[in-house]
């Protein structure tokens, strides 16, 4: 889906309105992606199962409470940019690229491994965002890059659950949530 443009009536000094509104539309996207991985780190917290429970149910639960704060910084950014951030449910859905997170209840390391793909993904768009707002907004550059210092650490501290004493990544090669909660839990199997 395209990206929703809107030309704000007023934006920050030193922006034009045009520059202030497409700064906007990328936050736009992000806002989205942080809501629906902060619902998705929520879901994974609840509905994780099995040896490590604990462990994983007590690390997700500040890596939310870090993502709502992402959340509320990109927001206030976008309205400071004089455009009426859009946090709804329906906004989330009607314009989100990805689908919704596919596991329900499952084994601590199927989350994890389905886990690994969310968090590249949001990574990946997270620093694309980055490198378009670089030379129009230091402001929301710098913003973005700070959400990037605490993204990737949390996705460090998935990838050590999913990563051999070797240090091959049980999820290398998948491409899918589901496929990657596969090669996960096999590997598990392999190891125990």
């Amino acid at each position: 889906m395209a990206v929703r443009k809107e030309l704000p009536e007023y934006t920050v000094p030193s922006l034009t309105l045009e520059d202030g509104g497409k700064v906007a539309a990328i936050l736009q996207g992000r806002l989205h992606a942080l809501n629906d991985l902060a619902l998705t780190l929520k879901h994974i917290h609840w509905n994780v199962v099995g040896p490590h429970f604990i462990a994983v149910h007590e690390m997700i639960d500040p890596q939310v409470d870090a993502v709502r704060g992402m959340v509320d910084s990109t927001a206030e950014r976008i309205a400071t940019l004089g455009v009426p951030p859009r946090g709804t449910p329906g906004a989330i859905v009607a314009e989100r690229t990805w689908e919704d997170y596919s596991l329900g209840r499952a084994s601590t390391i199927a989350h994890l491994g389905a886990l690994d793909e969310v968090y590249q993904g949001v990574i990946a768009d997270h620093r694309q965002a980055a490198a378009d707002t670089e030379d129009l907004d230091t402001v929301t550059n710098d913003l973005l890059v700070g959400h990037l210092r605490d993204l990737e650490l949390f996705h460090w501290f998935v990838r050590a659950h999913l990563e051999s004493s070797g240090g091959e990544l049980s999820t290398s090669g998948a491409t899918t949530e589901t496929g990657a909660a596969r090669k996960a839990e096999a590997a598990a199997k392999k190891e125990a």
